[in-house]
């Protein structure tokens, strides 16, 4: 019974850096283009042609680092992978092995169970992708090579993840912090961000690591939980059966949400690294370290605890606000000019989150700028108009580029809170109404709700509802 066993996981993140070139050479890094159409002698590997190492890949390295509380080498080395697939035309990689740039560093992350716990991560490290492999239908295969010196970072985790859900929660803090220091753009589907995962079983109270199987280039959480799921019974059952594990290298198929069997795993003397002689040692100062250090922006978690001290909103609402770096910053601005922290994430997470999402526009896009927005919600909180006509003023702004204000008094849209205005149109309505009024004197005063909604649809939704509620409880209950 799985019960019996231990489940211990590793990661291996590939993260694609958001650099306009390449890691050892001039060619664009963009995707989607004609196959082949971003290569040069350096990334094709033709004789004679010399790498050179791309000054922002070491810069987004170091910046990962630190965020991530790794130590960063003052001296590391770029190293010769080498291996025979058709999509490194080099017939190697350069990649990092025994003196990476980064190491030592760790992710705090929320259990399932709610426990804060530290996932260690062993290094990070500086390499180039390979090209894709194109496989027709038939015996041909085609490969494109434009991905080929694309600047990728390895991030290692420690085998210090128990469970699935463990596994997603590191790789989603992972993605955000990437994100957010914006070394990477973070689409799966492009495959910006992938894991490899190394998984294995051992009885419980054991100390040693069971046999692990890695299952490689995963493109979304979904399918690495349904893989690391699936690998986890896989393993229990062999191993009930008084089996064992093999070390190998397993691919997942989505359309049967199972693993199997691609290769033996390779160990680091399969690939006889060596220092790549083309390459200097690279050599990090303090003061480049520090320079990185004073760019780095704030992190998910101290903005939301900020959020939460300095702004005096629910911690819910902090991690939602502060979950994307756009929509913290849009948050951030609107704050600071309107000054209502809650109202202002009310609105954030509700109104323009729902006209975002209607329009398909990302944050950044957002046709009603912060500045514009705190102009309608001073309009609110003054009792210019009310909560309703808020939401039909925001609607004229987003489709108009125009400040509220503008909008209200266009529209005739200005509450009306002059008890003398309203003290008509309540006489109006209860003398409409006889017998709701003569059932809310004998008790049932739910009836206000109704005297409330017939004065609003008069007003056209413009009355003052404290205004409106004094001078109908006045009148019902004098």
């Amino acid at each position: 019974m799985l019960s019996k066993y231990e489940v211990v996981i590793g990661l291996e993140v590939h993260v694609q850096l958001t650099t306009d070139t390449k890691i050892f050479c001039h060619c664009a890094t963009r995707f989607g283009n004609q196959p082949n159409s971003q290569t040069c002698p350096v990334c094709l590997g033709l004789p004679g042609s010399l790498p050179v190492l791309n000054k922002k890949v070491v810069d987004y390295a170091i910046l990962t680092g630190l965020a991530t509380h790794c130590s960063i080498a003052s001296r590391s080395l770029l190293a010769r992978k080498n291996y025979f697939y058709p999509d490194l035309p080099k017939g190697y990689q350069i990649s990092q092995l025994e003196l990476p740039i980064c190491e030592h560093g760790r992710l705090e992350i929320d259990s399932p169970e709610g426990e804060r716990r530290t996932i260690g991560i062993t290094r990070i490290h500086m390499e180039e992708d390979a090209g894709k492999l194109l496989h027709d239908s038939g015996a041909v295969s085609r490969v494109d090579l434009n991905r080929a010196c694309t600047p990728l970072l390895e991030i290692v985790s420690e085998p210090d993840m128990r469970s699935s859900d463990e596994a997603i929660a590191y790789l989603k803090k992972l993605h955000q912090i990437v994100v957010y220091l914006g070394v990477c753009d973070g689409n799966l589907e492009e495959g910006s961000f992938r894991c490899d995962a190394n998984v294995s079983l051992r009885p419980r109270g054991q100390k040693e690591f069971g046999t692990r199987a890695e299952l490689k280039n995963i493109n979304s959480f979904r399918f690495i939980k349904q893989a690391i799921d699936y690998e986890v019974e896989r393993q229990a059952d062999i191993l009930d059966e008084g089996g064992r594990v093999i070390q190998e290298t397993r691919l997942f198929d989505t359309a049967s949400g199972t693993t199997r069997s691609m290769r033996g795993k390779e160990e680091a003397h399969d690939y006889r690294y060596f220092p790549d002689p083309d390459l200097v040692p690279l050599l990090v100062s303090e003061d480049w370290i520090e320079e990185i250090r004073n760019s780095l922006p704030e992190l998910p978690e101290t903005k939301i605890d900020r959020f939460v001290r300095e702004y005096g909103i629910p911690r819910y609402d902090a991690e939602v606000l502060a979950a994307e770096r756009a929509t913290a910053d849009y948050y951030d601005a609107l704050v600071k000019e309107q000054g209502n922290g809650k109202l202002c994430s009310n609105w954030v997470m509700g109104e323009v989150q729902r006209a975002l999402n209607d329009s398909g526009l990302p944050v950044a896009e957002c046709p009603v700028a912060p500045r514009q927005l705190a102009g309608l919600l001073k309009r609110i909180e003054d009792n210019t108009i009310s909560g309703k006509i808020a939401k039909q003023v925001f609607d004229a702004m987003w489709k108009s580029d125009r400040d509220a204000d503008s909008i209200i008094e266009e529209q005739g849209l200005r509450q009306v809170s002059d008890l003398g205005a309203i003290e008509p149109i309540i006489d109006q309505i209860l003398a409409a109404n006889p017998e709701q009024v003569a059932e809310f004197r004998a008790g049932k005063e739910k009836l206000l709700g109704f005297f409330v909604g017939q004065a609003m649809k008069l007003t056209k939704g413009k009355a003052n509802p404290a205004a409106l509620n004094e001078v109908l409880v006045k009148r019902l209950k004098g």
